[in-house]
């Protein structure tokens, strides 16, 4: 028998973690794995790039969700995800990250009953088996809905792939039964050092006329940092005056292109390099060259930790902290002042770091290994 596991994607960020896991789960022919995109972050032509840079099959199932409100976003997409289910009936559903997506095709499978029944190790079951890859991160901030996602995700989870020790514990302390975890490492930095040659052979830097020239790196897009005016008016203002010390490359995520131009604020092209939103490999490339990244994503806090590249946090509270305390990522908040200082240690002083344990580009052979022993007793 084999195993057909249903792979769900709906960012853009997912994509990276799902990349690696599908090619691991298609080596082995035990598993039958299935890429379903619900849409929740969908534009064709970014789309269309990520997939070629990642080297990804198009989806086997599009939902074609698009844009709303958490709470609208979260119930079309459960009201799409459960005909899918009926259809597919899959052994197990594979959820990554923390985006209403995950939440939402989880809590679905959690109530959804199979026609047939199929053994595992937990004994014969009648549910898909439930996995979060990227479990038991934590940034205990409950009003960032991201939080609300991975804690309500990981309660319902059957199986949970943790990237480092610290979401062992954060687990074990809510009480999920320690034979349900696995600590196997980053799959997004699976992605990373298997596209990485190929990234750094990008001719972004060429085209945006940086070749040669030191930059720095600015993404924005969390609600807290984009959706108040006065927050994201004095964000800019401090970057812009960094600006004047390094340029910066701003690819402009489209709330926050939204968010700009209600603002009316303007940023000077002789200190800034503003463009769309650009490819996986362009990306990193920009990432990967830059003196500095100031951001507020939590997958860019990572991918620097990896790059040796010194990051900068746009916010109050991170659920990555192990990019703190062993990698070169500063937590500076939201202040002008400790921006600022957070800005010149990075450039003056900046954190070597180290990688941390499993992050090593075997992250999803760990996971699909795993799902052998689990599926095979």
């Amino acid at each position: 028998m084999s195993v057909k596991i249903l792979c769900i994607a709906g960012a853009r960020p997912n994509f990276m973690k799902i990349a690696p896991l599908l090619r691991a789960f298609s080596s082995e022919p035990f598993f039958e794995p299935r890429l379903l995109h619900t849409g929740q972050h969908y534009d064709d032509k970014l789309s269309r790039i990520f997939f070629e840079d990642l080297r990804i099959p198009r989806p086997d199932v599009e939902l074609e969700v698009g844009s709303g409100s958490h709470a609208a976003q979260t119930a079309e997409i459960m009201r799409r995800f459960e005909p899918v289910l009926r259809d597919e009936q899959p052994h197990a559903v594979l959820v990554v990250g923390d985006v209403n997506s995950t939440i939402a095709c989880a809590l679905v499978t959690a109530k959804f009953q199979l026609e047939s029944p199929f053994a595992w190790k937990q004994g014969t079951r009648r549910r898909p088996v439930i996995i979060h890859v990227e479990a038991g991160l934590r940034s205990f901030d409950d009003d960032m809905p991201e939080e609300v996602n991975r804690k309500l995700t990981d309660a319902i989870s059957d199986v949970l792939f943790v990237s480092d020790p610290a979401g062992i514990a954060h687990l074990r302390r809510e009480g999920v039964p320690s034979d349900r975890v696995f600590f196997v490492g980053n799959v997004m930095i699976d992605t990373l050092l298997s596209a990485r040659d190929r990234a750094m052979q990008s001719q972004v830097l060429v085209e945006l006329g940086l070749a040669g020239r030191a930059h720095g790196l600015v993404t924005l897009h969390r609600p807290s940092n984009v959706d108040d005016p006065s927050a994201l008016r004095e964000i800019l203002t401090t970057l812009d005056s960094l600006a004047c010390e390094l340029p910066l490359v701003f690819p402009i995520h489209p709330r926050t292109r939204g968010r700009l131009q209600g603002l009316g604020f303007t940023l000077d092209p002789h200190r800034w390099i503003l463009t769309d939103p650009v490819g996986y490999l362009d990306f990193l490339k920009l990432m990967a060259t830059a003196r500095v990244v100031l951001t507020d994503s939590g997958g860019v806090q990572e991918e620097t930790t990896v790059l040796g590249v010194p990051c900068v946090t746009l916010r109050e509270n991170t659920e990555r902290p192990v990019t703190m305390e062993e990698g070169t990522n500063i937590l500076a908040g939201t202040q002008p002042s400790r921006i600022r200082e957070a800005f010149t240690q990075a450039m003056t002083a900046p954190r070597t770091g180290r990688v941390p344990q499993y992050w090593d580009g075997q992250a999803a052979v760990r996971v699909r290994d795993i799902l052998l022993g689990l599926f095979r007793s």
